[in-house]
């Protein structure tokens, strides 16, 4: 399976760290975010991985090219930012074989990528998304979801005031191809995943639950918190 690792991302609210640093390489207990995704999936048999480059990218370029992971990893620059949609359906030709994983490369986690396989490999019939969920402390800034007891995402709620609870998108999925379909369908170059696409697929995704580690490292206050709690990629 192929990975896309959305990495273009300006990281504004983690200023001034981001004024010379891209947030996919803001640094947790002294390794860049990227560096954690790179071992965490290729160890569990990921075998290709794209990364999207938008602001400071010659930073991005020179950590990949430094990688022991640097064979298994293509780069890909966005002049304009395309949303995290517009990605997808833009690397089609690289995506377009199979099952492929999507994650924001600027949150922090720690789960089994071999079950989170295994669960969309084994997922009802007529789901096309396994999406990773987490508890979230602020489920006012995540997109909250409604699921039924077997796990079928019946609602979803983008960064709401009053949130139906705390369970919330980790921004990790595995898409069937004929999501690009439907990208590609939208007509247009720049798309968000979550207004966009996930609303049109409830009742065809299923979850896939991190109950080991998961933050969104978006403020300077959760990376000092991460710096504090991330326990390591086993």
């Amino acid at each position: 399976m192929k990975a896309l690792l959305l990495a273009a991302g300006l990281g504004t609210r983690l200023r001034p760290l981001t004024e010379t640093v891209p947030k996919c390489l803001a640094p947790v207990q002294g390794r860049p975010l990227l560096g954690y995704w790179f071992d965490l999936l290729f160890v569990a048999g990921i075998t290709r991985a794209r990364v999207n480059t938008h602001y400071l990218a010659d930073a991005v370029r020179a950590f990949v090219a430094s990688s022991p992971w640097h064979d298994r990893v293509s780069l890909v620059h966005e002049e304009r930012l395309l949303g995290t949609g517009g990605t997808i359906l833009a690397q089609r030709a690289f995506l377009d074989e199979g099952p492929f994983l999507v994650a924001h490369a600027d949150n922090l986690t720690r789960f089994d990528v071999r079950a989170f396989v295994r669960r969309h490999q084994q997922r009802p019939a007529g789901v096309l998304i396994t999406m990773m969920t987490f508890d979230s402390d602020t489920p006012q800034s995540c997109g909250i979801v409604a699921e039924t007891g077997d796990g079928i995402v019946t609602g979803f709620f983008e960064k709401v005031s009053d949130p139906p609870g705390n369970r919330a998108n980790a921004a990790v999925y595995i898409f069937e191809p004929a999501v690009i379909a439907a990208l590609a369908a939208l007509g247009k170059p720049v798309i968000d995943l979550s207004t966009e696409i996930i609303p049109h697929f409830l009742g065809r995704i299923c979850t896939y639950h991190n109950a080991d580690y998961h933050r969104d490292i978006g403020t300077i206050e959760s990376l000092d918190q991460a710096q504090r709690d991330f326990p390591g990629l086993a």
